[in-house]
């Protein structure tokens, strides 16, 4: 039998409250509430210890970036996955809110059952890559993914679509097993899609509009920075093989030189 997640939500509206049980409970997980007060989900997460955090980012007493790093300084036994929404979009904030700890950034309004379904698949990743509250560190100590995290931030991927994910996971394979950027269609995008239980073509979308929405979006110096050459003599935006090389060669020799 399967687990079920346990999930600790703020809520002030007892109507949505209600809704948001349902939805949750109806896709396996365990569900409580707290009010919007950065002081008392600390002490529930602590008290409680739950699987995910759903946070708003503004919270009384410490928003959620405060919350994620009040309880990183505890060093709990077990470092709960942290979703953060938010009805204000701000590239700024969302590089905040990821690099304070979130595994993933939601736009209000949204659909409670895609939410659900995103936070099994990605919960099921973040046990993976934990141990004793801290995340799993890559390659000699190098951490990977905090790295590849943070590019995808400054280069302006935003972090509530699919393809961030898919993008993610892309990088890191290729950083991992460089020779699978020469079998993008039958290697790569197969083994993010089976991570996601999606298709190959639904990956594939997702990344190319994932890199999209990072050149109408992104900073200029930032970009250029990645992709001069393609900024320069515009041939427009990287192929999704061209990205992804791109972003796993520089940090492949970033890792070598540490």
């Amino acid at each position: 039998m399967t687990e079920r997640i346990r999930l600790l939500m703020t809520q002030d509206n007892a109507d949505n409250m209600n809704e948001a049980k349902s939805a949750l409970e109806s896709h396996g997980m365990d569900v409580s509430f707290c009010m919007k007060d950065g002081e008392e989900v600390v002490a529930r997460v602590l008290s409680d210890k739950p699987d995910v955090v759903i946070m708003d980012l503004f919270m009384t007493h410490i928003d959620s970036i405060g919350v994620m790093r009040a309880i990183r300084k505890q060093k709990p036994e077990k470092l709960p996955m942290f979703v953060v929404y938010s009805s204000f979009d701000s590239p700024v904030l969302e590089r905040e809110v990821m690099g304070s700890g979130a595994t993933y950034f939601v736009l209000k309004p949204f659909n409670l059952s895609d939410l659900a379904e995103n936070i099994i698949r990605l919960n099921k990743r973040h046990r993976a890559r934990t141990k004793g509250g801290i995340r799993q560190a890559g390659f000699d100590g190098y951490n990977i993914e905090l790295k590849v995290t943070e590019i995808l931030h400054q280069i302006g991927v935003p972090a509530h679509i699919k393809g961030y994910h898919y993008l993610r996971d892309s990088i890191i394979m290729s950083i991992e097993k460089p020779e699978i950027i020469n079998a993008v269609t039958k290697q790569l995008y197969p083994s993010v899609a089976k991570k996601y239980d999606t298709t190959s073509s639904r990956v594939e979308r997702a990344i190319r509009h994932a890199i999209e929405v990072a050149w109408d979006r992104g900073d200029v110096e930032v970009l250029n920075s990645y992709f001069g050459y393609t900024i320069q003599n515009s041939r427009g935006k990287p192929t999704n093989s061209e990205f992804i090389a791109m972003i796993s060669d520089k940090l492949r020799l970033q890792m070598k030189s540490a």
